[in-house]
């Protein structure tokens, strides 16, 4: 079985709220509360975990949360690298119509000691399986005193000295600087907004995405997973492109969706010769899986996904229509075909 690490650098205590409706400048009482242990690897390590997969998230908390994260749901999963004082805390306000309003902490820096901790941690964790791979996801910290983002080199070395293929799910500065030097990286999972940034233009229908996907691919990175949000998603190598929706039952909270995508994917991408798609190819399943995922994750009251999908049908196009135009947000994307489907 493969291995699948994950990376979260910044870690997260989640809040998720829930109150009857938003009101800027009024007074609401939550109808429930909870907390979680989150951050985008731990999310990704969690759907892992829950699809049967084996998995580790390294992930940086505070020491003031780490009785918290022992206890929790996901502890088995955590590798902590642990710093001084409290983690930031990510809040999520949902409200009766299933919209999510959320606000997340400032970053705070990293101390070099403790970014060194974190790539041994890495080490240890990579080195105990051959077939591997390395999800680095989310904020990347600012290293203390230096005015700059932790340096990914020696992560990216260290995977490429184990064999751990790589992917990575962040944005703002990190993203930008790793598509200034982005070889090596196996697969890249932005959304279409940060598609759009990269290749400095605006993308208004799937064929736009798969170019702008491939202009990234040419820069050195194997696949790239684009996220289109009601739109669904495009997988995208060099000679392939595959189209996947999927329907969530009904919407409970968005936030980790993309996390769960990613999760879906990569379950697909190592589990393809086993896959449901009969006849499909390892691309094909992962994308189906991913949106499968996606969907799963939207329907799910936690950010943190505890069970695997069932029951969620997923649309898949290995020859999609690049003239369709993109869906405007805030409106519901039109019903197409389907060409391949999935249970």
């Amino acid at each position: 079985m493969t291995r699948i690490v994950t990376l979260t650098a910044a870690g997260a205590i989640d809040a998720t709220y829930r109150v009857d409706a938003v009101r800027p400048g009024a007074f609401a009482r939550a109808e429930s509360y909870t907390r979680e242990v989150s951050g985008k690897g731990v999310n990704v390590s969690a759907a892992l975990a829950a699809g049967g997969a084996d998995t580790a998230a390294v992930v940086v908390l505070g020491a003031d949360d780490v009785r918290f994260a022992r206890c929790g749901l996901t502890a088995p999963l955590l590798r902590i690298v642990e710093v001084p004082g409290a983690t930031r805390v990510n809040t999520s306000i949902i409200d009766a119509a299933g919209s999510t309003t959320k606000v997340n902490a400032p970053t705070p820096p990293l101390s070099a000691d403790a970014w060194d901790a974190t790539v041994s941690a890495l080490r240890e964790e990579l080195s105990t399986r051959g077939d591997t791979w390395l999800v680095i996801s989310g904020s990347l910290p600012e290293l203390a005193g230096a005015g700059a983002l932790v340096d990914l080199g020696p992560v990216r070395t260290l995977a490429r000295e184990l064999g751990a293929r790589i992917a990575v799910d962040t944005s703002g500065a990190a993203l930008d600087a790793l598509l200034a030097d982005p070889a090596g990286i196996d697969l890249l999972t932005p959304n279409v907004d940060e598609l759009a940034a990269a290749v400095g233009r605006s993308l208004e229908t799937l064929g736009d995405v798969v170019v702008a996907a491939r202009e990234i691919v040419a820069r050195g990175v194997t696949t790239v997973l684009a996220s289109m949000g009601a739109d669904g998603l495009l997988a995208v190598s060099a000679d392939r492109a595959v189209f996947a929706r999927a329907d969530a039952p009904f919407v409970a909270n968005t936030a980790g969706a993309g996390d769960a995508a990613l999760a879906g994917f990569l379950l697909g991408l190592t589990r393809a010769p086993g896959a449901s798609v009969a006849g499909a190819d390892p691309l094909t399943v992962a994308a189906a899986s991913a949106a499968e995922w996606g969907a799963h994750a939207v329907a799910h009251a936690s950010t943190v996904v505890s069970r695997p999908p069932l029951g969620i049908r997923t649309r898949v196009d290995t020859a999609p229509d690049l003239a369709r135009v993109l869906t405007p947000e805030g409106e519901a994307p039109p019903i197409t075909p389907l060409v391949e489907e999935t249970a």
